[in-house]
């Protein structure tokens, strides 16, 4: 099977389900010829409208192979979902919307070279990566196309600075790292810490940077700090260093491919009465998996939590389940590929159509846009929406939210709005 390339054509009639003889949804018009359709209506309901007019093509580029699957797999129904409600909501002027998406592999080659056929396909927006690392390289290619680009959780702060075509719909690491610095020092009560940082991954070395700078400002101590690279599977000479520096606390920067097995390494190790903290990159189920008991009572920033008492997060939760056989996202880049998939439609309207430098400036001048991951502005703000930040704890069974940070906790002088241009 091809996994690099699907179009998803949405209120069309299901390849599959025509197979089994079964109607699912109903049809709103077949896939322009030449297109290979796949519906995805998510069962029985309301009658899809018709759109008489051709379809609006939306990208998105995701992991759907490699290290990042549990991210690139929420992502993508997180974006078909919202694309449905609109599309079932009537669609844009007479078109639905359609989504193509291209595989990144989970590297920063295959997201540039992912970028480069959603370009050549006719895209009007893209979004994605996840990934600072595989974002970076799309960047480039979308601000040669000025193509409106939104990222969905590359929290590397400078990916927007590129140029004025670049957005996101998450915090960045410029206040996450703060956050979980101010959490560790004042919350956990760590005034001395070590460091663990992924060199391979943009993400992690800048996550550590505003981590550790934030951290000292405070008055904490780092007592070590030391590196590894992506798809590392022994720590030991790390962690025996660390352990002879008696930290009260561990601060692992990197994604939860290796955070899991460093934290059960440890463990083996006789490193105890320690706390893990670390940024959005634990998020995953895989987390608890691979560090089993020892990563219990862990701590680590998040965009939104699924058991949040707003009615945004209900609604999109009930929206989820049913369209997804009564699971909930794995991940919180469920919400946010939702949310950045509902803001490019929106800009989309707001612009008045497809005009790529019209919607880029519909994106800039957003303000309160309601969002599942919290509210986004980005009006002046360079590309970065200043979003809460959730805290959680790692349990047994998932992540419990412990404490939201808002922005001006962190930073409580006042910033002057943020003017791009492109260079």
């Amino acid at each position: 099977m091809n996994l690099n390339r699907r179009t998803f054509s949405f209120g069309t009639i299901a390849l599959a389900t025509l197979a089994l003889g079964a109607l699912v949804g109903c049809g709103c018009g077949s896939k322009p010829p030449g297109e290979n359709g796949v519906s995805e209506n998510g069962g029985t309901g309301p009658k899809m409208p018709d759109f008489p007019n051709p379809p609006i093509k939306i990208g998105l580029v995701a992991s759907q192979n490699g290290d990042l699957i549990p991210w690139g797999t929420d992502c993508i129904e997180g974006v078909k979902l919202a694309i449905e409600e609109v599309n079932m909501a009537g669609g844009y002027n007479g078109s639905r919307f359609d989504l193509l998406v291209e595989d990144s592999a989970s590297t920063p080659e295959g997201g540039k070279s992912a970028t480069e056929k959603l370009v050549q396909d006719g895209v009007v927006g893209v979004l994605g990566e996840v990934s600072s690392g595989i974002t970076q390289p799309m960047s480039q290619v979308t601000y040669a196309n000025n193509l409106p680009h939104i990222a969905v959780g590359a929290t590397k702060t400078t990916i927007t600075d590129i140029g004025p075509n670049v957005f996101r719909v998450c915090y960045t690491d410029d206040f996450q790292g703060p956050v979980m610095a101010k959490f560790a020092y004042d919350g956990l009560g760590l005034k001395s810490v070590a460091i663990m940082t992924d060199v391979k991954q943009p993400y992690s070395e800048y996550l550590t940077k505003t981590f550790k700078e934030y951290y000292v400002k405070l008055g904490g101590k780092i007592v070590a700090e030391e590196s590894y690279e992506s798809k590392q599977t022994t720590f030991t000479a790390q962690l025996t260093r660390v352990k002879a520096r008696n930290p009260q606390g561990i601060f692992l920067s990197g994604y939860f491919n290796e955070v899991g097995p460093i934290v059960r390494q440890a463990a083996t190790l006789g490193i105890k009465d320690v706390k893990y903290f670390g940024g959005d990159g634990w998020d995953s189920q895989e987390l608890i998996e691979s560090g089993g008991e020892a990563i219990i009572g862990g701590y680590f920033c998040n965009h939104y939590n699924d058991k949040e008492d707003r009615q945004i997060v209900k609604d999109f939760l009930a929206g989820w389940s049913k369209k997804y056989d009564g699971k909930k996202p794995g991940t919180t880049m469920g919400a946010l590929g939702y949310d950045a998939a509902k803001l490019l439609m929106d800009a989309i309207k707001r612009a008045g159509g497809t005009d790529k430098q019209a919607v880029i400036d519909a994106l800039e001048n957003t303000v309160d846009f309601p969002g599942v991951s919290g509210s986004i502005t980005l009006k002046g703000m360079g590309g970065n929406p200043k979003k809460p930040a959730l805290v959680v704890e790692v349990e047994k069974d998932g992540f419990k939210a412990v404490k939201t940070y808002q922005y001006e906790e962190i930073y409580t002088t006042p910033t002057a709005p943020i003017v791009r241009t492109r260079k």
